[in-house]
């Protein structure tokens, strides 16, 4: 297999170009080509010499894979599957919003923590993505040229993963890459501490991360990584950090009926992230099979939000969005997985709604 161009930083592509016997400089001009102009092959790099690009050609190519199937649902919500050179499945989802377009991305292949309500966390682990395959969910969904805004919310845990992550970051947000703001990107975390720590000291991007109780002895029955990763020891680290500027603190709180949706909840919430700026966003539960929660009424979550508000705690609901394509996510990869190991010769078909 030849090496994949796409995912490597100014410094590793001079580094290529240099073994090879090329000015240093080549790297800023492959750098372009790729990040800048997007392209699919090294023959479409035309200030590079015959030469040059049939050396690169030997051992490297650029290492973009479109994805094997799109899901489209009537609000526009369009998730995305891709196949990895192991042959396990990975999913992206375009979310348009009026002048927004996000991407939400995955990081790993299933996921280790196995958080109760997760579907891909029932996949169990099967593996990091590289760099290369994380940008590749960007830099090959048919709308990447009207992306907004990225979030780090897919499969698998970004903080388990923290080199590739860190290493994409870097690449959306260097000049010689996207040339992003951060405040176009979002990540998304458990809270593991080691993850966290160098996220928050070598990135400025935004961070989210996943609550859902405010009482641990509760939470580790939601979310095992609990027992290693306590939800005070996570608020504790975050106070040492400034929020009150460019880079933006949330707390992600999916809503179950009957399990953490009741003011005593709240009223825990506000203590627990009292003199923290940051807000809360409330999340509506998709269900799952095989799980026993169900999500949380609207007027429920419309008096936990009012809470939370009147406290001095800024809180929003998140609309739900691609309801009618597996919205949950891990459903469309899981359902990949299992078509792979049924002997099908493809994944599920493709399912469009145009009502």
């Amino acid at each position: 297999m030849k090496i994949s161009l796409l995912g490597k930083t100014l410094g590793e592509l001079e580094e290529i170009v240099t073994g090879l016997g090329m000015p240093k400089f080549t790297g800023k001009q492959i750098a372009r080509w790729i990040y800048g102009r997007k392209v699919g092959t090294i023959d479409e790099m035309t200030d590079l010499s015959l030469k040059n690009r049939e050396r690169l050609k030997a051992d490297y190519e650029i290492g973009a894979t479109a994805p094997v199937q799109a899901m489209r649902s009537v609000d526009g919500t369009v998730k995305y599957l891709f196949r990895t050179p192991e042959g396990n499945y990975i999913e992206s989802v375009y979310i348009p919003d009026g002048e927004r377009a996000t991407l939400c991305v995955s990081s790993q292949v299933g996921c280790k923590m196995n958080c109760k309500f997760c579907m891909t966390g029932k996949q169990g682990f099967s593996g990091n993505l590289t760099t290369a395959q994380i940008l590749n969910q960007i830099y090959s969904v048919p709308e990447r040229d009207t992306l907004t805004n990225v979030v780090f919310m897919g499969m698998g845990e970004p903080f388990d993963n923290i080199d590739a992550v860190l290493g994409a970051l870097k690449i959306l947000t260097d000049d010689y890459g996207y040339a992003w703001s951060p405040k176009r990107i979002t990540v998304s975390t458990v809270g593991l501490r080691r993850g966290l720590e160098r996220f928050l000291n070598e990135s400025e991007c935004h961070l989210a991360v996943s609550l859902h109780s405010p009482f641990p002895g509760q939470r580790v029955s939601l979310m095992p990584a609990e027992k290693a990763f306590p939800i005070y020891d996570i608020i504790g680290v975050l106070r040492n950090y400034d929020f009150s500027k460019q880079r933006r603190l949330s707390f992600e709180y999916i809503m179950f009926g009957g399990v953490n949706d009741g003011l005593l909840y709240a009223k825990e919430l506000v203590k627990l992230v009292r003199g923290l700026d940051c807000r809360v966003n409330l999340i509506r539960f998709h269900a799952i099979p095989g799980v026993d929660l169900h999500g949380a009424d609207a007027d429920t979550m419309l008096a936990f939000r009012d809470y939370l508000t009147r406290h001095g705690v800024f809180a929003t609901i998140r609309a739900s969005r691609g309801e009618d394509i597996f919205a949950a996510c891990g459903m469309l990869s899981t359902a990949g997985q299992q078509a792979e190991k049924a002997g099908r010769a493809s994944v599920p078909a493709d399912k469009t709604n145009n009502q």
